[in-house]
């Protein structure tokens, strides 16, 4: 989000207060003005407010509005002219100005009532041009486009609209054109920079960035943005020694800061923070949402995501991972086809198809789908971008392993160093599986033996039971088996084991057995000596009978 700095329309048609300046007078309030010193400036207006002549004072007040405006406190300013209104409601431009605090106020309906006995003016149908995006009004916009004019106020509006919808190549041709004509508008290069900032160009950012920052070296919001950058380049850490002059100084645009700083320090200080910011700052909501999932929180973020209507795509991005997360918990399959086409949607568009999301949106969709050879195709896209991420590994893994690539897949799962994420049940079960299917079924069950007895490793020792007896990997498969059957003395749990003691028995028989009892047919025979079946006895009986064919 990017605050306007530049004078409104009526603005700039009021003539300064007099002021009589030398080189050993204080500054003027011209200078202050030309400086950007809006506060200097309001301080110096409220020092010589009081005065005898009403319309003077108007003037003053009216400069006062416009310095709040600048400064980012839109409440004041409209505060201001509603005063002003008291006093002389016959001002010029006066009900558009106050519109103009209302939009940023987010008080749109308010805004637009306000204008519409209004004359037309330039200003008056930019206002009108975003107040019907505001409303999601395509037909209005697109009839009020038509009216705008290729003046560069107009123009800017055009651009600003495409950068609202995620059109950013589209803004930047008309940014580029602009600059070409009208070189000294330096600021355009900050705009320019926030789109380049957008498409994932953040060198590209920071080179026209530095144009704006050479001449003007305090700006709050080009300050702000290339932290950002740095942010994306490096860590909130050095992203953070950007700002840390301007974060606690209440100057323009501390929301944003604000806001900025929680995203810096990996959500420190979210809670406390985002909630006071969703109707401020638009993507307040969508990283409080992000918060609440990286907690856990997942029924929270669903409700903070519930009524909006995404329209760029993280947003679409966002509430698929929140729908995915809301239907595994649920186990419901409407929300996990909710996030299924809000996903699909995304990576099958032609803005981001070939980009880094968007590869990433269409390999969760069809991860969502069970279609992992297409999963597959386009992790190994992107995967260069993601080699020592802890959460691309985890879910690659999970990809190779539904494949039947599972030493790809250890490799990847031994590769992740979350704790917690190591701890997970799902991590287990997957890594355990790849473990037996690559010759090493003893490291699956040690795995079990690091769990605790919950139902979950009860899980975990069924599946290394059932995988290691396909793989003819017996005697780890009678292990396991012989502790199922101990937990639960079911009938399928005495068969397999019985059937994976005969396994184990026919490998020692052929010397083909993967992994030999340590101390051969007396650790079988003990395995069955545990057992309360009947049939456990014979078959001690026909191993003992036949011990010297088994040594």
């Amino acid at each position: 989000m990017i605050l306007s700095r530049g004078k409104n329309d009526s603005a700039s048609s009021r003539h300064l207060p007099n002021s009589n300046a030398s080189k050993s007078a204080p500054p003027s309030l011209e200078e202050f003005i030309m400086k950007r010193d809006y506060t200097g400036a309001k301080v110096f207006l409220e020092f010589t407010l009081d005065s005898e002549d009403q319309d003077k004072q108007i003037i003053i007040e009216q400069w006062l509005a416009f310095c709040y405006f600048h400064l980012g406190d839109y409440q004041q300013a409209l505060d201001q002219y509603q005063h002003i209104q008291q006093l002389e409601p016959a001002v010029e431009d006066l009900i558009l100005n106050k519109a103009v605090c209302m939009f940023y106020l987010g008080m749109y309906e308010d805004a637009q009532n306000l204008i519409e006995e209004i004359p037309n003016t330039a200003l008056k149908l930019r206002l009108m041009f975003h107040l019907a995006h505001k409303f999601n009004n395509e037909e209005e916009v697109m009839n009020l486009l038509e009216k705008l004019q290729l003046q560069v106020e107009d123009q800017l509006s055009v651009a600003s609209m495409h950068y609202l919808r995620a059109h950013y190549q589209e803004s930047v041709d008309i940014y580029k054109r602009l600059l070409l004509d009208n070189k000294d508008y330096t600021a355009i290069n900050v705009y320019l920079a926030l789109c380049f900032y957008k498409m994932d160009y953040y060198d590209m950012a920071q080179e026209v960035l530095d144009v704006y920052l050479t001449k003007y070296a305090d700006s709050t919001i080009a300050i702000n943005l290339k932290a950002c950058n740095r942010f994306r380049l490096f860590s909130g850490r050095v992203a953070e020694q950007e700002i840390k002059n301007i974060s606690d100084n209440g100057t323009f645009g501390a929301d944003l800061i604000r806001h900025n700083l929680v995203v810096f320090r990996n959500g420190e200080g979210a809670l406390q923070v985002f909630p006071t910011l969703l109707n401020i700052i638009p993507e307040a909501r969508l990283n409080l949402a992000i918060y609440y999932l990286k907690n856990g929180e997942v029924q929270e973020a669903h409700a903070l995501l519930k009524e909006m209507q995404p329209t760029i795509p993280h947003e679409y991005i966002l509430k698929g991972v929140v729908h995915a997360s809301l239907g595994q918990q649920l186990k419901s399959q409407e929300h996990i086809k909710t996030a299924q086409q809000n996903l699909h949607l995304v990576g099958s568009s032609t803005t981001e198809c070939d980009t880094i999301p968007g590869r990433q949106a269409m390999a969760s969709a069809f991860f969502l789908y069970g279609q992992f050879e297409e999963v597959l195709v386009y992790m190994n896209s992107i995967r260069s971008y993601f080699v020592n991420d802890d959460i691309f590994n985890y879910n690659f893994a999970q990809a190779k392993c539904a494949t039947g690539c599972y030493k790809e897949a250890e490799e990847l799962l031994t590769q992740i160093n979350d704790i917690e994420m190591k701890n997970q049940h799902t991590y287990c079960m997957i890594l355990a599986k790849c473990h037996i299917h690559s010759g090493c079924p003893e490291l699956a069950w040690n795995i079990f033996i690091t769990r605790d007895s919950s139902s979950e490793a009860f899980l975990l020792l069924q599946m290394i039971a059932n995988e290691c007896y396909k793989c003819g990997e017996f005697w780890v498969a009678a292990k396991a088996f012989d502790m199922l059957e101990k937990l639960d003395p079911s009938p399928e749990n005495w068969e397999g084991k019985r059937g994976a003691c005969a396994g184990v028995l026919y490998g020692l028989v052929t010397k083909s057995e993967k992994s030999r009892p340590h101390n051969g047919i007396a650790d079988v025979i003990g395995l069955l000596r545990d057992s309360s079946n009947p049939q456990a006895e014979s078959m001690i009986k026909v191993i003992r009978k036949n011990a010297n064919l088994l040594k």
